[in-house]
Protein backbone atom coordinates (compact mmCIF):
# COMPACT_ATOMS: atom_id res chain seq x y z
CA UNK A 1 0.00 0.00 0.00
CA UNK A 2 1.06 3.05 -0.98
CA UNK A 3 1.09 6.39 0.97
CA UNK A 4 -0.29 8.27 -2.36
CA UNK A 5 -3.49 6.28 -1.48
CA UNK A 6 -3.80 7.63 1.90
CA UNK A 7 -3.26 10.92 0.68
CA UNK A 8 -6.17 10.75 -1.86
CA UNK A 9 -8.62 9.71 0.30
CA UNK A 10 -7.90 12.40 2.66
CA UNK A 11 -7.80 14.95 0.12
CA UNK A 12 -11.06 13.06 -1.00
CA UNK A 13 -12.47 13.82 2.52
CA UNK A 14 -11.48 17.47 2.83
CA UNK A 15 -13.26 18.35 -0.39
CA UNK A 16 -16.55 16.34 0.36
CA UNK A 17 -16.51 17.71 3.83
CA UNK A 18 -16.03 21.85 2.18
CA UNK A 19 -19.06 21.24 -0.53
CA UNK A 20 -21.07 19.31 2.71
CA UNK A 21 -20.18 22.62 4.83
CA UNK A 22 -21.23 24.52 1.71
CA UNK A 23 -24.37 23.05 0.30
CA UNK A 24 -26.07 22.98 3.78
CA UNK A 25 -25.48 26.54 4.47
CA UNK A 26 -27.40 27.18 1.36
CA UNK A 27 -30.06 24.39 2.52
CA UNK A 28 -29.44 21.97 0.34
CA UNK A 29 -29.75 19.79 2.36
CA UNK A 30 -30.42 17.08 -0.34
CA UNK A 31 -27.41 17.87 -2.48
CA UNK A 32 -25.12 17.51 0.49
CA UNK A 33 -25.72 14.00 1.26
CA UNK A 34 -25.63 12.86 -2.37
CA UNK A 35 -22.23 14.29 -2.29
CA UNK A 36 -21.27 13.00 1.02
CA UNK A 37 -22.71 9.41 -0.37
CA UNK A 38 -20.49 9.94 -3.95
CA UNK A 39 -17.75 10.58 -2.21
CA UNK A 40 -18.04 7.55 -0.24
CA UNK A 41 -18.62 5.50 -3.08
CA UNK A 42 -15.26 6.84 -4.72
CA UNK A 43 -13.38 5.95 -1.81
CA UNK A 44 -14.67 2.00 -1.66
CA UNK A 45 -13.97 1.67 -4.60
CA UNK A 46 -10.12 2.73 -4.53
CA UNK A 47 -10.17 0.50 -1.27
CA UNK A 48 -11.63 -2.12 -3.09
CA UNK A 49 -9.39 -2.32 -5.66
CA UNK A 50 -5.99 -1.89 -3.12
CA UNK A 51 -8.09 -5.26 -1.20
CA UNK A 52 -8.26 -6.88 -4.65
CA UNK A 53 -4.78 -6.77 -5.13
CA UNK A 54 -4.07 -8.05 -1.42
CA UNK A 55 -5.76 -11.03 -1.87
CA UNK A 56 -4.26 -11.70 -5.11
CA UNK A 57 -0.24 -11.31 -3.37
CA UNK A 58 -1.85 -13.45 -0.42
CA UNK A 59 -2.70 -16.09 -3.32
CA UNK A 60 0.76 -16.57 -4.77
CA UNK A 61 3.03 -16.24 -0.84
CA UNK A 62 0.48 -19.43 -0.08
CA UNK A 63 0.35 -20.93 -3.80
CA UNK A 64 -3.22 -21.33 -4.26
CA UNK A 65 -3.76 -20.73 -7.54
Amino acid sequence: MDIDLIFKIAAIGIIVSILNLLLKEANRNDQAFMITIAGLIVVLLMVINEIAALFETIKSVFGFN
